[in-house]
């Protein structure tokens, strides 16, 4: 039988550490093609290149594996590969990441690692995004492999809901003995940003993001427990946005 065709891609861009470890692991499961930002793009969200060029240019960054680099976003990525690279086919799996961070609670929203990964659920594909909750840039990955190729080949052999990519988040390296894999819920988190205020050499005001992040959520089966507690967290995610139990308060309490 044929290798399964592996979609890569990532937001921390094609030079990362983790997307050279995510390509080695996916090439021990099938065959490999990687579209990825030629730059960092963390914090894109689900943004697409409109009323701009877009460049996509091969590159032998991982030597036999087939791998583009891409000036857009991760969704631009994944619509260049599914439409114009796979144009005769389609990929069996889309993974993103390894992300250099968390992509745990409220962060799934900002993420472009996941962006990636919703952006291949909406083109009907299995996606998961991989995150290692360690923002250092000599982030240790060595502990990942285990956890990756299970969920990846979990995906392979019975798929996913159609529309649903999963969010994978595992602890630090420095968290040792990792318990499992849990599957659970987004917590119920967020930040409280702070904005501050600086002058550059000219004189002329500008800000820097800065901020906290807050976690209202006391439950023990959201992906900041499962995190804590020393777990993979794996959420189930989907684009469909829709408040479906606000619709009968829209329709019977308001007047329209």
């Amino acid at each position: 039988m044929s290798k399964p065709l592996i979609l890569v891609s990532n937001d921390d861009g094609i030079s990362s550490r983790g997307i050279r470890v995510l390509v080695e692991l996916m090439s021990q499961i099938g065959e490999v093609i990687v579209v990825a930002p030629d730059s960092p793009q963390s914090g894109m969200g689900h943004a697409i290149t409109v009323g701009n060029t877009l460049r996509l240019d091969k590159t032998d960054i991982f030597g036999s594996v087939s791998a583009y680099k891409c000036s857009g976003t991760p969704a631009d990525c994944v619509k260049l590969a599914k439409h114009h690279l796979l144009k005769s086919g389609k990929p069996d799996l889309v993974v993103s990441g390894i992300n250099h961070g968390s992509n745990t609670s409220i962060s799934v929203l900002y993420s472009g690692t996941m962006s990636a990964a919703i952006e291949g659920a909406i083109e009907g594909l299995p996606a998961v995004g991989f995150s290692l909750c360690d923002y250092s840039s000599e982030a240790d990955f060595s502990h990942v492999g285990e956890y990756v190729k299970k969920i990846a080949q979990e995906i392979l052999t019975r798929g996913l809901p159609k529309g649903v990519a999963l969010n994978v988040n595992i602890p630090p390296k420095q968290h040792e003995n990792i318990k499992g894999i849990k599957v659970c819920r987004q917590a119920r988190a967020k930040w409280e940003e702070h904005f501050d205020v600086r002058r550059d050499p000219t004189g002329r005001k500008y800000f820097w993001m800065t901020g906290n992040f807050v976690n209202f959520d006391k439950g023990e089966d959201n992906d900041e427990w499962v995190i804590a507690n020393n777990y993979v967290s794996v959420v189930p995610c989907q684009y469909d946005l829709t408040a479906h139990h606000a619709i009968s308060i829209l329709n019977d309490e308001w007047e329209f």
